[in-house]
């Protein structure tokens, strides 16, 4: 534009540095607004605050600062509109120290924040855990009359509660009932949460029912806090009057027990308990399909796959039927116990259902049937799942890749693809070697195939022993395919007839 003598407008300047700043291009809108004064422009407000705005986002704070100084020289102070935009900027980019940095030069030059100043500063400060500081301008806010709303109250208790400090917590409710306000479910939520860490259940419960009055239909991060808290203080009694509750206000107890069973199989130090909660619920008729699952899971994680797979049977005799994710726990728990063909026959009842195994079920069992040897079987697995899953694993899809450059008969071609694996992170298992057996076998020779399993030990990524039997497993797929190529090739010539007639049964 400036190559044909047309001089741009401060307008066109603005929306050129206002659309890189929102790109990125921090250092290309700075200098297109170099030009812009070089072109003799004077800066409106607009101007500044793209650049201001730009520069907090970039949390370049020294830069950002010269320019609001610019600003007070060349045009006017920065009003509270433009020092709260400054805030919610540096806030939502996680740059709470640099949004106190803003509140410091707003202080300085005596412009008084408003509510919505005070309240973004206070929640970015509550969300990187300074609660105090938070508090201290809420403190602020009440002593110069500023509105609170709703929202401040919430997540200055959020974070007290989130801090351990429930008693502080508590004093706000009060504040905030106080102050006219009808607590919101999210406040109830909160303030339960922080009475059940410190054991105050019973307080909680009646928090509780008192939601439940108020009609602001409590869910399952509610319920929640007090279900465990009722577990872990051994109230069972309680813990089942809370979900004939649950039942009596029409919420689904199935959904709110699997969810609880999998928060609960989530701390290492609860699955014990959870066991032992499951064995009273069921009893008293609340088992589930979705619940047998998530202690399958959590037992097989626990490595106590006996007691995982004796839920699998259980499930049956209380008139439950296995669904495709109770088969894919129970695949990875035959696969443990060394029992692959057991869970082929599981992998064949998902198929049957028209349903498809879980990722962690494919992965386990892929390698298991390398161990076996079963090399065909492995890359015939390998394609399925990820034919059949969204995002498969990459380990599969590097697996697909390494049998393809086998192609080339080549060592280095399958290292480079290794190395390529490694940068990524991605584990060289089973599957892999299986997949360079699979691909040097069709498409490579047994030598080639050596030189990669060589340079895999050098490298100390497969031990010596496993070199021995995927050498031993190379040589025996090499001759099953040797052996397929002649059986396709009398077939194909129509010697079958011949071969007969002089007495041979290689087809038969």
């Amino acid at each position: 534009m400036k190559k044909f003598g047309f001089k741009p407008s401060v307008f066109l300047y603005n929306r050129i540095m206002d659309a890189l700043m929102k790109c990125g291009y921090f250092d290309l809108s700075l200098a297109v607004y170099d030009d812009f004064r070089e072109d003799g422009l004077v800066e409106e407000r607009t101007t500044f605050m793209i650049l201001v705005k730009g520069l907090c986002k970039a949390g370049r704070m020294e830069e950002m600062l010269e320019i609001v100084q610019r600003m007070r020289d060349n045009l006017c102070k920065p009003d509270v509109f433009a020092y709260t935009a400054m805030i919610k900027t540096l806030v939502s980019e996680g740059n709470v120290d640099g949004s106190l940095r803003v509140w410091e030069e707003m202080r300085r030059d005596e412009v008084k924040p408003d509510v919505m100043a005070y309240g973004t500063l206070v929640v970015g400060l509550c969300k990187d855990g300074r609660v105090e500081r938070g508090y201290e301008l809420f403190v602020e806010m009440k002593e110069k009359g500023v509105l609170i709303d709703r929202d401040i109250y919430r997540v200055l208790i959020e974070g007290f509660v989130a801090d351990g400090k429930v008693r502080c917590a508590c004093d706000l409710w009060e504040d905030l009932v106080g102050s006219g306000y009808i607590a919101d479910l999210g406040i109830y939520n909160a303030v339960i949460k922080g009475l059940c860490t410190v054991s105050q259940v019973d307080k909680a419960y009646k928090l509780f029912q008192v939601a439940v009055e108020e009609e602001l239909e409590p869910d399952f991060e509610t319920l929640t806090p007090i279900m465990v808290a009722y577990v872990v203080m051994k109230r069972l009694s309680d813990f089942l009057k809370l979900l004939e509750r649950i039942g009596e206000l029409g919420y689904p107890v199935a959904d709110y027990l699997s969810q609880f069973f999998k928060l609960l199989c989530a701390d290492e130090e609860k699955r014990t308990m959870a066991l032992d909660v499951f064995d009273l619920v069921k009893t008293n008729g609340h088992g589930s399909v979705s619940v047998y699952n998530i202690l399958m899971e959590a037992l097989y994680k626990m490595g106590d796959i006996e007691k995982s797979l004796s839920l699998l049977s259980e499930m049956r005799d209380f008139g439950f039927e296995p669904d495709s994710s109770s088969y894919s726990i129970a695949i990875c728990c035959f696969v443990e116990k060394g029992e692959v063909l057991e869970a082929c026959s599981y992998h064949e009842k998902i198929t049957e259902m028209s349903c498809v195994p879980s990722v962690a079920a494919y992965l386990s069992l892929a390698r298991g049937l390398s161990k076996i040897g079963e090399i065909d079987a492995v890359m015939l697995l390998v394609r399925e799942c990820l034919g059949n899953v969204e995002s498969g694993p990459r380990e599969f899809m590097y697996a697909l890749r390494v049998c393809h450059v086998c192609k080339a008969s080549s060592a280095e071609t399958v290292m480079e693809v290794i190395d390529e694996m490694n940068k990524e992170g991605i584990c060289i298992s089973e599957v892999i070697y299986c997949a360079i057996i699979s691909g040097m076998s069709k498409h490579g020779t047994i030598k080639a195939a050596r030189e990669v399993f060589a340079e895999l030990k050098n490298r100390k990524i497969m031990t010596e022993a496993e070199m021995v039997v995927y050498d031993e497993m190379l040589v025996e797929q090499t001759k099953k395919k040797t052996a397929d190529l002649v059986l396709s090739g009398i077939k194909f010539f129509g010697l079958e007839s011949k071969l007969r007639a002089k007495g041979c049964r290689i087809l038969d």
